[in-house]
């Protein structure tokens, strides 16, 4: 436990010699950094191990402490083997729970290591009362394909559905893996959203099912579309935005692991032709 007095952090006397390199790490990053020392550790690699995944997934299940649940779904989601089966019904259960950042969690760790037989319970997060939980809907579904999702996906890049620009922007970037006539439409309409996010992402949308790229003019989108025998003769590859960072102090460390950043990919359930 950390306590600041006059902006000094007293951290208790550590039980094993730290490395000079690790201390001077832990101190620069202030009392969070010991925020989630395991109980009882003994030495350096301990320290930064973190829980274990029983206790992850004990955390996972606490019905008294929403804080718990969001940690211990994030804990066991960002792991190499948080797509394995048991955690999943974790994840399940997240979406539904009834505080909004374990939602966000689950429908997170399902558009991380789902398949489309989530798509549909992630749709219905579309609707949900917190923007955060719906801007994760929308991202879970840049990575899962189903053309179920369509109808909804469209409905929330409308301004007068959807009140959060950051929502329907996920949304419109997800349409962008459906090669249907009707997203076509629907994207070229969103080219005049208020929002710069959403007519980034709206062109971007455009450019990748077409092949076509005539920016920001409606009309030019509309008399190409109009004429155009096969809207998708052109049509490019689909990839999902993916998370990317560089190393934080701590990572610079030989014994830890490296950012978790992730590989360029196209959705789950799509086929290798990109068909919808």
């Amino acid at each position: 436990m950390c306590y600041h007095f006059r902006m000094l952090c007293v951290i208790p006397r550590p039980r094993a010699v730290l490395p000079a390199a690790a201390l001077a790490a832990l101190v620069a990053g202030g009392c969070s950094a010991f925020d989630s020392i395991p109980r009882g550790a003994e030495s350096v690699t301990q320290v930064f191990s973190g829980p274990t995944p029983a206790e992850a997934a004990e955390m996972a299940l606490d019905e008294y402490n929403p804080d718990n649940r969001f940690r211990g779904v994030q804990l066991l989601s960002n792991a190499d083997f948080g797509g394995n089966e048991p955690y999943m019904r974790l994840y399940v259960d997240a979406v539904t729970d009834a505080d909004a950042g374990v939602r966000w969690a689950g429908v997170r760790a399902l558009g991380r290591h789902g398949n489309p037989e989530h798509v549909e319970m992630i749709v219905g997060r579309l609707n949900d009362k917190d923007t955060l939980v719906r801007a994760e809907a929308a991202r879970a579904l840049q990575r899962l394909h189903d053309p179920a999702a369509v109808d909804a996906l469209i409905r929330s890049t409308e301004p007068d559905i959807e009140p959060e620009p950051s929502v329907r922007a996920e949304a419109a970037h997800a349409l962008g893996q459906y090669a249907q006539t009707r997203v076509v439409q629907a994207l070229i309409e969103r080219l005049d959203d208020p929002s710069l996010a959403v007519n980034r992402n709206t062109l971007e949308a455009l450019t990748t099912l077409t092949g076509q790229d005539f920016k920001y003019d409606r009309r030019a989108w509309l008399d190409w579309a109009d004429g155009a025998g096969n809207l998708f003769a052109a049509k490019r590859p689909y990839t999902y935005p993916v998370f990317a960072r560089d190393k934080n102090l701590l990572e610079w460390l030989p014994f830890m692991s490296p950012p978790p950043n992730e590989a360029e990919s196209t959705p789950v359930g799509m086929m290798p032709d990109g068909a919808s």
